[in-house]
Parts: C-alpha cells; structure tokens; sequence
C-alpha cells in the first residue's frame, strides 16, 4: 500500500505562483485533495504530486521518503490535460484497446470487450470519450490506469471540468478508495468543498480503528483491501513473442 504525502509544495512565488503552495495526505481509504485554480495549474499539481515534476517549494514523500523514482512507479496519472488524457473523438472500444496495450496486455478484440463488460460499458463501446457521462469518463480510465504493472496510487485531474454532479464522478474516487487504492483528487476549490464532506461516505476498515483508549491517527494508514491487495480487472497477459 503506498502514502503520499504532499508537503507545502508550489511552483513561482506569490502573487501569481504557477501553482500556489498546497499540502495533502492520501492513502489507503483516504483520498487527499488538492483544490487548485487557473487553467495551468492543476496540471502542475497532477504533475508534482505524481512525481512527473520537482516543486519549486517543498516536497512529496512516498511512504514517508524523499523518493522521484518510486513515487513515478507507483503512481499513474488520470485524464490530466495535455499528458494523460484521450483525444475526446476517441471510441471507449479504441481507448481501452490502446491502453490494454500500454499497459502490457494483450488488446485483442475479445478482451477489450471482456474489460467494457465487467466495467458495465458496452453500450458505451463505440461512443466518443467527449459524449459519456463524467463518471464512465472517469471509471474507465481509473480502471484502466490500473492494469499497470505496479501502480498502486491514482492522480485524477479535474473531472469538474466534464461536467455533472461531483456527487456522481466522486463516487468513482470512493469505489477505488474503498479497494485500497490512493487518490489524490486535483480538483477546482469549489469542487473540492463539495469533495471534502464526502470524504465521510467512505468507511474505515475495521483494522484502522484505533484500539479504544488509543490516540486518533492523525494521516493515512496502510490497509489493505478485503484480499489483501487492490482490486483490478482480470486481463490477459500478452503472449511473449521473443
């Protein structure tokens, strides 16, 4: 299970910082959010927090260390603009194709249509990103984000600006917290209020209540999901052809 802690981080000074100094702690089971305005600058959260940029103040720590490396590994990006988001005239058939690719596994025609079904998506197979509904947007890429080998935490960038009720696309960032899978939510401040109350709807494992007489903890705790692992889709390795 993985932690990441975002420590005062930011990138220019004040005013007009291209990313004003903000903190947050996200773990398993407890998304952290990063409430950010301006076109640019979630996109430079997205890209420190995942390790993909060095803040010009402060730092990220995975699993309490000062690691770019490890934090790069274990984190993968979701719909951040201009890095990590599908053109909008792409099919889900052809997304997932390509990401089952990218991801190592093997794209053939069947499997996409397996990965669509579990996901309840097939009606959406040969529709254009920029016509589903925010929260499919936002489950097939989180899900297909972790097909990768040895991403165990999720950055989404700004699924408010899809449209549609937070209330809907937050569910999607619930579902995997509840997995054991860490989140950092980039989103705008008005989205991030409406966020932060329901941070409450995700229940504590049972194994994070603190024994009674005990200190309340005051960050993320390492968890597990009820198997002991994060929940992915099964696919099929690509055949070795070497």
């Amino acid at each position: 299970m993985t932690t990441i802690e975002i420590q005062d981080v930011g990138i220019g000074d004040e005013p007009g910082a291209a990313l004003p100094r903000v903190s947050a702690v996200a773990g398993p089971h407890r998304p952290g959010i990063l409430a950010v305005e301006t076109e640019q600058a979630p996109v430079l959260a997205s890209l420190v927090a995942g390790g993909r940029m060095r803040p010009g103040h402060g730092r990220v720590l995975v699993d309490g260390h000062d690691d770019t490396g490890a934090l790069r590994q274990a984190v993968a990006l979701v719909d951040t603009p201009g890095v990590a988001e599908p053109f909008p005239v792409m099919t889900l058939r052809r997304i997932v194709r390509e990401e089952l690719a990218f991801a190592e596994q093997r794209p053939s025609r069947q499997q996409v249509a397996t990965v669509l079904d579990e996901l309840g998506m097939s009606t959406y197979a040969d529709t254009a990103m920029q016509r589903v509904p925010t929260a499919v947007r936002i489950r097939l890429l989180v899900e297909l984000a972790l097909l990768r080998d040895g991403v165990t935490a999720l950055v989404v960038t700004s699924p408010e600006r899809h449209g549609g009720a937070v209330e809907d696309w937050f569910a999607v960032v619930r579902d995997v917290a509840m997995r054991g899978v860490t989140v950092v939510l980039v989103t705008s401040k008005a989205a991030a209020a409406t966020a932060e109350h329901l941070l409450a709807t995700i229940p504590v494992p049972p194994a994070d209540l603190p024994a009674e007489g005990s200190p309340e903890p005051t960050g993320p705790d390492d968890a597990t999901s009820p198997d002991g692992g994060t929940n992915s889709l099964q696919t099929a390795p690509v055949e070795n052809r070497s």
